[in-house]
């Protein structure tokens, strides 16, 4: 049984934004996986679709 002060704890919420969380130096312009262009993102989900391919892996 939850006492009243934990129950008062629980139902409490804490408004956090995304930015506080993730450190300054997390993100990197030199290293990391090129993006994928959105044309060809949307041209591989419409290949998908259409060829009835059920793993995006499969496209690749």
């Amino acid at each position: 049984m939850l006492s009243k002060r934990e129950e008062e704890r629980r139902n409490q919420l804490k408004v956090v934004a995304l930015d506080e969380l993730v450190p300054e130096d997390h993100y990197s312009s030199d290293n990391g996986r090129p993006s994928v262009d959105p044309v060809v993102l949307i041209k591989m989900v419409l290949i998908q679709y259409l060829f009835d391919i059920r793993s995006m892996r499969l496209i690749q």
